[in-house]
């Protein structure tokens, strides 16, 4: 082999070392920055696990490591939960499960990934000296609801059960807070509730649960944007480590649990006792029962015009619900003695 021939050898093996030398520091520089400059989170008076991840520093302690900001915004119900991930205000909100099948079932690009509480959050709420006594008496009546929200699936579902629909009551939408004001002040004959507002309103008015039924709750859950995932999945799981730093913490503390919630609301501890009472945080993994429960509310969905009657709800609930991330970071530990 002539020296020429052997230089032109030795040049396209340097060229091609340096290429893939190029090509690997390039995939090295994607790597280091693969990753968020602000983790944005939402914290809900509906969702106790979010405020000990706020008041206590979990997510930008751990987070802190790798330079990375931590942002909050408070969520005042599901349907501004949903809001905020669909205007990608924030990357992880908290909502009913029902919600979030509304949110998917409308378009909203998110995966539920994260059972936040077994709730009963939501009843049927009537002042102490109504005439109300059973959801038949609610015929004709003014209802104050959130639209989108476990409460307003919750009221449907109850209207439905009692052989009545949406169209037999007069529905009037308001945020929680302004329903329960609604309520007090008796503009409306009955309001469907929501915890903590619920139990303020019965243990410093009087008002009763005219209605009340544990699994016509969905699920407490934490949704992720679809994009973010897909950009940070090792993030994804960071923030689920962290809910379950603050979920164990809950469980093992229920007498610290009950003072913070208590001063993170402005309630007093009557009312954080009734409202934590109602919450069961012994389980952590989305999947079938999760699944099974938020599918019953499809139908009467789909009747009452929420989402479309076209919609396949099983499809829906596939795209939705994604246990891979806190099946990597719990697994078989994520479920624990019951905190009841």
């Amino acid at each position: 082999m002539g020296a020429a021939s052997q230089h032109r050898r030795f040049s396209i093996f340097v060229l091609a070392a340096v290429t893939g030398l190029s090509f690997l520091g390039a995939g090295c520089r994607k790597s280091a920055t693969d990753k968020p400059q602000v983790i944005r989170l939402d914290y809900a008076y509906y969702s106790p696990l979010s405020l000990v991840l706020k008041q206590q520093h979990i997510v930008e302690d751990d987070l802190a490591k790798d330079a990375i900001k931590v942002e909050w915004t408070q969520s005042l119900g599901s349907n501004k939960a949903l809001e905020l991930l669909n205007s990608k205000s924030v990357d992880f909100g908290s909502t009913a499960g029902a919600a979030a099948l509304i949110g998917r079932a409308n378009g909203n690009p998110i995966k539920t990934i994260y059972v936040s509480s077994r709730p009963e959050w939501t009843a049927l709420v009537v002042l102490k000296n109504s005439p109300v006594q059973k959801v038949q008496d609610l015929k004709g009546k003014k209802i104050a609801v959130t639209r989108g929200t476990d409460p307003f699936v919750f009221l449907l579902r109850a209207l439905y059960g009692a052989g009545l629909t949406e169209k037999d009551v007069e529905l009037v939408p308001l945020q929680h807070a302004d329903g329960r004001n609604a309520l007090e002040r008796g503009d409306v004959d009955a309001w469907a509730g929501l915890d903590p507002m619920m139990a303020q309103t019965e243990l410093d008015k009087g008002s009763r649960l005219v209605f009340r039924d544990v699994n016509l709750n969905s699920y407490s859950v934490l949704n992720v944007r679809d994009e973010f995932a897909q950009q940070h999945p090792d993030y994804v799981k960071r923030v689920l480590a962290d809910y379950e730093k603050a979920r164990s913490w809950a469980i093992q503390h229920p007498e610290e649990l009950r003072k913070l919630y208590a001063e993170q609301t402005k309630l007093n501890e009557a009312v954080a006792t009734r409202v934590l009472e109602r919450n069961d945080f012994s389980n952590s993994v989305i999947g079938d029962d999760q699944k099974k429960a938020i599918a019953a509310s499809g139908d009467v969905l789909k009747k009452a015009g929420v989402i479309s009657a076209t919609t396949d709800i099983n499809a829906t609930l596939n795209q939705l619900i994604d246990p891979q991330y806190v099946l990597a970071v719990a697994g078989s530990t994520a479920q624990t003695a019951s905190a009841r």
